[in-house]
């Protein structure tokens, strides 16, 4: 997959163009696009014949309620290109992308170049708006493999003009662990992780660190210090209370703690904290990803802002749409009071349907 060099005036330009969308124009090319008779998605035209309407007749953003929700367990026993339009050259190619998977078979989408740019730029323009400067040095501690938040090498050297470490890192297996109680291993796989991270950030190499919540309250407990020599980390993950938020921002000694949300699927940027982190906001990367809070037993509802509730996600990409993704968390309704989308806060997994632990990530 060839992804385009983009300067940062590229960069800001998109930003700018994205922002000035308009929501259902945008939702009527997506639609129309995934529905086209010859050259739609395969599952959405087979879907199409199941509706009771024609889905081309769709005009508005709010009239894709109408579609109901996407069944998540669609992608993990379907072809991810039967999800892409026929519109993009076959034979595809490029990186498949899997969801967490720690709650069963992993949910798998196809990225084509213009996808993985949206996403790219999108976390870019938090980088800038958080204060992160260009051309330094990063640790990327994630996961990788089929994960895709691993592909954040890319974002912050070749987006952000900086020199980029990773580790390898399996939220998987350390998640199993946990589950099977055998919580030894687990501490001796976490260790196992933290000795990467610490192998990376000996002599001060390393001036920010893109990691998880879990996993940075570990790196605090084993060696303050390194902590507080860093400039800033970078958070991705719903075990984030303003509590731990509040230790980050202590620990880093000035350094800066942004933050972001999201999945395989969509994201979302961290806006700077509010009520001294009582209140996490996020705006989505709009208008190709959407959210919204709905009612806990009803996901057509949209509940008010400053009102918990679940978190319906919608994907509207040219080359992949999942209209109404009911997720596993909860959160405050957040309306900005810039121009941006509305977007979330306070982040956290669903009372209703919480599973189990959630290991590092």
């Amino acid at each position: 997959m060839t992804v385009p060099d983009l300067t940062a005036a590229d960069c800001d330009r998109l930003v700018d163009h994205w922002l000035g969308t308009d929501l259902d124009a945008w939702t009527r090319d997506v639609v129309r696009r995934h529905f086209a008779p010859e050259t739609g998605s395969p599952y959405w035209l087979r879907t199409a014949s199941e509706l009771p309407f024609d889905p081309r007749d769709i005009t508005r953003y709010d009239q894709l309620a109408d579609l109901g929700p996407t069944d998540l367990d669609l992608l993990r026993r379907t072809d991810p290109a039967e999800f892409v339009p026929l519109a993009v050259p076959r034979p595809l190619t490029g990186r498949v992308w899997d969801s967490g998977g720690t709650t069963g078979s992993p949910c798998r989408v196809f990225y084509t170049p213009d996808m993985i740019v949206h996403r790219g730029v999108w976390r870019r323009w938090s980088f800038v708006t958080e204060g992160f400067e260009p051309g330094r040095r990063w640790l990327q501690a994630t996961p990788t493999g089929p994960h895709l938040i691993g592909n954040g090498t890319w974002e912050t050297s070749g987006l952000h003009g900086g020199m980029t470490y990773a580790i390898d890192m399996d939220p998987r297996w350390v998640k199993r662990l946990i589950t099977a109680g055998k919580l030894a291993e687990a501490t001796d796989y976490t260790n196992h992780l933290l000795d990467q991270i610490l192998d990376v950030l000996q002599g001060d190499r390393v001036d920010y660190v893109n990691t998880t919540p879990a996993l940075l309250k570990a790196l605090l407990r084993r060696d303050p210090a390194a902590v507080a020599r860093l400039r800033g980390v970078r958070l991705s993950g719903t075990q984030l209370s303003p509590q731990m938020y509040r230790e980050f921002v202590a620990a880093l000694d000035g350094g800066i703690c942004g933050l972001s949300y999201g999945n395989t699927f969509g994201n979302a940027a961290g806006l700077p904290v509010e009520q001294g982190g009582d209140l996490m906001p996020y705006t989505p990367n709009y208008p190709q990803v959407t959210m919204a809070v709905v009612d806990r037993t009803d996901g057509r509802t949209v509940v008010p802002p400053g009102v918990v509730g679940r978190v319906r996600l919608t994907v509207l990409h040219r080359d992949l749409f999942l209209p109404n993704v009911l997720e596993r968390d909860e959160a405050i309704h957040h309306r900005p009071t810039s121009g941006l989308a509305d977007g979330v806060a306070n982040v956290r997994p669903l009372a209703m349907v919480r599973t189990g632990v959630e290991g590092l990530y």
